[in-house]
């Protein structure tokens, strides 16, 4: 269901209030009419026991609804929990979600630098990619980011960043053709066909260069420079202090797409919308995805057009733990 596998994550968390007392919460714009009772109990100790999203609104996201405080997020968080509720989510995980996705703990700062990308650069939403060329599962998220920027015209830029996995044999020379076919001007179309013809990787790279009517000979010498292996170096570096525990790795607005919580079929598009409301205050709602594309063939390694379901990292060498879950609200004591 999700980019990685399952983790405790139950330290940190809140004890589970007894069923039996919990009172049902009725918020104004929010519809648990769908719910069974004991879903109904379930979401209305999340967003009793949770605090709102906004730092200066310490109260929970029950009064902050109620009460329409002065925080764009509450309602969105109290559907945000309604949403794990209704997927079955365990408590641990559902809070962890909830301060993944709303705690400003959890925005880190990102360097974009040069880095190739797609949109305007004054977008609301930014999605940073790290991405290794060999990676199947990145292939499968190509051109669902592509496509991000087409369909919420105007509201996002893509970044993309390279993360050469160690276990993939041809990965790193792969990132260094994107960047070395970068300095020609043609980097998203080599990044285009790497991720295509991802399947017939070798050590020669020189005949996509070819394909897209670079100079090889300036290509086959930028990819050996000391300054294309440093820009790869560097969006690794980058990668590692945020953590990364395999490709794709994808931060939205700061906040971490790929943390286990996000399936890119079920969540992208409401992520990206929620985030766009956030800072402009405008419901925009993307154009329809593409219709999926015939099943792809062994011969060129072509990848489906729709978002994968249930798509995963391909492991790094390094793991890392991740951060607590939500904290409780305050007593109203």
């Amino acid at each position: 269901m999700n980019f990685s596998t399952c983790e405790n994550r139950s330290e940190g968390t809140t004890p589970a209030a007894d069923s039996a007392t919990v009172e049902t919460v009725e918020l104004p714009g929010v519809d648990t009419s769908e719910l069974t009772r004991r879903e109904q109990r379930e979401w209305s100790t999340y967003v009793s026991d949770l605090l709102a999203p906004c730092p200066d609104q310490p109260v929970s996201i029950a009064q902050c609804v109620k009460e329409s405080r002065k925080c764009e997020a509450c309602k969105p968080a109290a559907d945000f929990l309604l949403t794990q509720v209704r997927r079955g989510r365990a408590r641990s995980q559902a809070e962890a979600a909830f301060r993944v996705r709303f705690s400003t703990d959890e925005v880190k700062p990102i360097e974009l630098g040069d880095s190739p990308s797609k949109g305007p650069k004054d977008a609301p939403v930014t999605v940073v990619e790290w991405a290794d060329y060999e990676c199947p599962h990145c292939g499968m998220m190509a051109p669902v980011l592509d496509q991000l920027v087409e369909r919420f015209d105007g509201q996002v830029r893509f970044v993309f960043k390279n993360y050469p996995l160690s276990i993939h044999e041809h990965a790193e020379m792969a990132a260094r053709a994107a960047v070395a076919a970068g300095k020609q001007g043609k980097f998203w179309e080599m990044h285009d066909l790497l991720f295509k013809k991802q399947a017939t990787f070798t050590n020669d790279f020189a005949h996509f260069a070819k394909e897209l009517g670079l100079d090889v000979k300036k290509f086959l010498k930028d990819i050996e420079s000391e300054d294309v292996a440093d820009r790869v170096a560097k969006d690794k570096k980058e990668a590692d202090k945020l953590g990364l525990e395999g490709t794709p790795m994808i931060y939205i607005n700061g906040r971490n797409f790929t943390s286990g919580y996000f399936d890119p079929k079920e969540d992208l598009d409401d992520f990206v919308k929620l985030e766009i409301k956030l800072r402009t205050g405008k419901d925009v709602d993307p154009k329809p995805l593409p219709k999926a594309s015939a099943t792809a063939t062994e011969e060129d390694g072509e990848q489906p057009s729709t978002a994968p379901s249930g798509a995963k990292t391909a492991p790094s060498a390094k793991a890392e733990g991740k951060g607590n879950p939500g904290k409780p609200a305050p007593s109203a004591n």
